[in-house]
């Protein structure tokens, strides 16, 4: 009998534990797989915290793909509900169940059909989310500037401006004046860095193909009857519903790792990579630090990465044979943005329900996902109420709102460092001025939760990336996977098929890696299945 090959798979986020999985789930026992986390959780920033009987999900994971394997991978893991969930029932409100599927209300791993709603706030008003042209959209907008949105979009069809930046992206997909009240502002927020400067790149990965055209196609698809709109033709950011663990993404991926485990794979938490060896062009071993402080050099035939590429060449660098200076110098110019979420749960919302979806609460609660901040004024950049994302993220979900205050910010910064009672006041203060809240007095909870290298950012030495590329393409046995392996915004269902494509290269002996590099870049894969 051949021996078993040996994989070392770091980090346990959704690239890594998806790539132990595929290694491991055939059950012909052909590999020796060892995963190491250098946290003591699951799912990477797709984790569920847990705080007082609440959960939080870090930045909000809603499960649809346009790629079946991902869909078929996710409702095999956990399948679909058979019977309504617990607001679903008490509202009267309707899903397409899956025959024989559990009772979310008895069972616990089972996957929820949830619908979507997300909208912006912009001057104390509400839009579409995307920005739609709607009879409410376009009375909140006012005629003149209704007028002005017009004018200036028609002059971006018929004049385009070079995409060499983001900042041209979305002038030639929604005209200036909207790009000035939705895009600008909103896109320095999150980046800290404005639109000019930013690669296009990050739009065309997550924008795609939504634009004026595809809202209004969108929107007439929805009001003509006799053709129903096909879901896996439509844009990722207009879909309006999705699928979601009981208990948030973590669950998810709690249940992943305790599968791979019972087939046999090694997954060692609190270990932080700290080099990586190589020799005569492969990766021969990484070394790694246990939670105790202890020092070990594990060998390995492969080697699957989805830790930052500024960790991953600072593992080299630690090693005998570092990197060559000018991949050093791009992997350490790569930057991020980091993010804080602060949970506040509250009595009741001070905004009221002005649409036809029943809800929750009393008075019943918005039913968005997602408020998307677009106005400058706060430093906010979003709002996520978890109620509406799972009734089973919140222990009291009657009686209560759980809501979370997305940041965005850089690691050390003074908003990062803040003191936690000081970074509450802030979140507090920003709820009351925007209304969302009526009275400090509401708040019954709070929680705050910091998440460093949360987002890829597309600048400084991010114009280079192809070179730093090509170098740890050159080591046949190095496969990076995941958001931040490869450095690029993906969504978790494009992380999972980068390392569904590293496996798939390691049990075939495909030695080009430009498949594993090509999910979410190509136009093919935004624009249908």
């Amino acid at each position: 009998m051949s021996e078993k090959k040996k994989i070392v798979v770091v980090g346990a986020g959704p690239a890594g534990l998806t790539a132990a999985w595929e290694l491991v789930k055939d059950g012909k026992n052909e590999y020796d797989v060892t995963v190491l986390e250098s946290t003591e959780e699951f799912g990477g920033i797709s984790r569920t915290v847990r705080y007082n009987g609440n959960r939080m999900d870090i930045g909000g994971h809603r499960f649809f793909s346009k790629d079946d394997r991902i869909m078929n991978w996710w409702k095999e893991t956990l399948p679909l509900q058979g019977q309504l969930s617990y607001d679903d029932k008490k509202l009267g409100r309707h899903h397409d169940l899956v025959p024989g599927g559990p009772d979310p209300e008895k069972v616990d791993e089972v996957m929820l059909k949830r619908h979507r709603m997300s909208r912006i706030f912009w001057n104390r008003h509400f839009f579409d989310y995307p920005i739609s042209l709607s009879a409410e959209t376009l009375k909140a907008m006012g005629p003149a500037i209704t007028v002005q949105a017009g004018c200036s979009y028609l002059k971006s069809v018929f004049h385009k401006l070079p995409e060499t930046n983001l900042e041209n992206f979305y002038i030639n997909r929604f005209g200036r004046k909207l790009y000035s009240m939705f895009f600008e502002g909103y896109t320095e927020k999150l980046w800290g860095r404005h639109p000019s400067v930013i690669s296009a790149d990050w739009g065309s990965q997550r924008v795609k193909g939504l634009s004026i055209t595809a809202v209004l196609k969108n929107a007439f698809g929805k009001i003509i009857p006799k053709k129903k709109v096909d879901q896996s033709k439509v844009e990722t950011s207009l879909i309006e519903e999705f699928w979601y663990p009981k208990y948030g993404p973590g669950q998810l991926w709690e249940v992943v790792e305790k599968k791979c485990e019972k087939a046999g794979v090694k997954v060692l938490t609190g270990c932080e990579v700290t080099e990586i060896n190589q020799e005569s062009g492969r990766i021969k071993s990484v070394g790694y630090r246990d939670s105790q402080g202890n020092l070990h050099e594990i060998e390995a035939d492969d080697f699957i990465s989805s830790m930052p590429l500024r960790d991953l060449l600072n593992a080299f660098n630690a090693s005998n044979a570092p990197a060559p200076s000018d991949m050093t110098e791009i992997a350490l110019g790569l930057p991020y943005r980091d993010f804080v979420t602060v949970g506040l749960l509250v009595k009741r919302l001070a905004i009221r329900n002005n649409t036809d979806i029943p809800t929750l609460g009393n008075p019943p609660i918005v039913p968005d996902n997602w408020i998307y901040v677009q106005d400058p004024g706060y430093k906010v950049g979003r709002l996520q109420i978890f109620n509406n994302w799972s009734p089973y993220l919140v222990s009291k979900p009657d009686d209560t709102v759980w809501i979370g205050l997305e940041y965005f910010c850089t690691e050390g910064d003074d908003f990062w460092n803040m003191p936690e009672d000081k970074a509450y006041k802030f979140a507090v203060e920003e709820m009351l001025r925007m209304r969302v809240i009526g009275s400090e007095d509401d708040v019954l909870d709070s929680h705050r939760e910091r998440v460093k290298k949360a987002y890829p950012a597309y600048f400084d030495t991010y114009d280079r990336i192809d070179q730093l590329i090509e170098w740890l393409d050159s080591f046949g046995n190095l496969y990076c996977v995941g958001r931040n392996g490869q450095h690029r915004y993906n969504n978790m269902d494009h992380s999972m098929a980068t390392a569904i494509e590293a496996v798939s290269n390691i049990k075939t002996g495909r030695t080009s890696k430009k498949n594993i590099w090509s999910v979410n870049t190509e136009k093919s894969y935004h624009e249908g299945k």
